[in-house]
């Protein structure tokens, strides 16, 4: 029991460093609301955000090539935001000069977060995949994020999309290190627990007016719980960029050298 309890406490404090861009973004999200600021709070988590993603970088916490995942993501997500906000499906309450279409540029970095634990949790887990079918994943996480955008005109399929999902990765295990330990799970398994952590966050950025769905115009309530499921397919898109990168530094795969704790 001491010994589980204290792998528990190991992967918790691993968990924790690796979200620190999230964090940092948190933190903000924080002081702009407390203290009183020359620009609008938007535009100020803009200046911060890119103070972030430098810092990492300069800090030799993050590569030049996961700086580039990480904007990468940010793109994908700003494009997503900017085509979600015209649909009214969310809306951004305050003022900013860096607000395009009604969405603040800041946001794409939310998305960005989402890069930069993968990463960092790559480093500090020693993050191997085995068995990953780096194609159709792919092809399966493009439809993911088309079907974003495409449900408002035509059938929403993300159910179908979830399941050859799991199928393509039904073989795939993400091994990890904790301690002196390596374990191991199915990767479609990780993705429905970030996907559930991000929910929480959801809940909380929404808290602090970084966003508001219709239903929190007013009064804020808790985001339903069919975000999770949206949050664990796109973190899917996340997971392929960070894969490619992995790949060409010859980080991706899992070479078998001892047993892994689980199976």
């Amino acid at each position: 029991m001491t010994h589980a309890l204290m792998q528990l406490l190991r992967f918790t404090w691993l968990e924790l460093k690796s979200c620190a861009f999230a964090f940092g973004i948190f933190a903000g999200l924080v002081l702009v609301r407390v203290v009183p600021l020359p620009i609008e709070a938007y535009d100020a988590m803009l200046v911060w955000c890119l103070v972030l993603t430098f810092g990492f970088w300069a800090l030799g916490w993050e590569s030049w090539r996961e700086v580039l995942v990480i904007f990468g993501f940010h793109a994908l997500g700003l494009t997503l935001e900017l085509f979600k906000v015209h649909q009214g499906s969310w809306v951004y309450p305050g003022e900013a000069v860096t607000k395009i279409g009604g969405v603040p540029l800041f946001a794409g970095f939310m998305y960005a977060s989402v890069g930069s634990y993968i990463c960092q949790a790559w480093r500090h887990f020693e993050l191997r995949v085995s068995h990953y079918p780096a194609l159709p994943t792919t092809l399966v996480a493009l439809g993911i994020y088309a079907n974003f955008f495409t449900h408002h005109y035509l059938p929403d399929v993300r159910i179908a999309l979830a399941v050859a999902l799991v199928l393509v990765l039904w073989r795939c295990r993400v091994h990890f290190t904790v301690g002196a330990e390596r374990y191991r799970m199915p990767l479609s398994l990780s993705f429905l627990l970030i996907g559930a952590f991000l929910w929480l966050a959801e809940n909380a950025a929404t808290f602090l007016d970084a966003w508001r769905y219709p239903g929190q115009v007013d009064v804020w309530e808790a985001v339903h719980a069919t975000k999770l499921g949206a949050w664990a397919l796109l973190v899917s898109m996340s997971f392929v960029l960070v894969a490619s990168v992995k790949a060409q530094e010859g980080r991706l795969y899992h070479v078998p050298s001892e047993p892994d704790v689980t199976g």
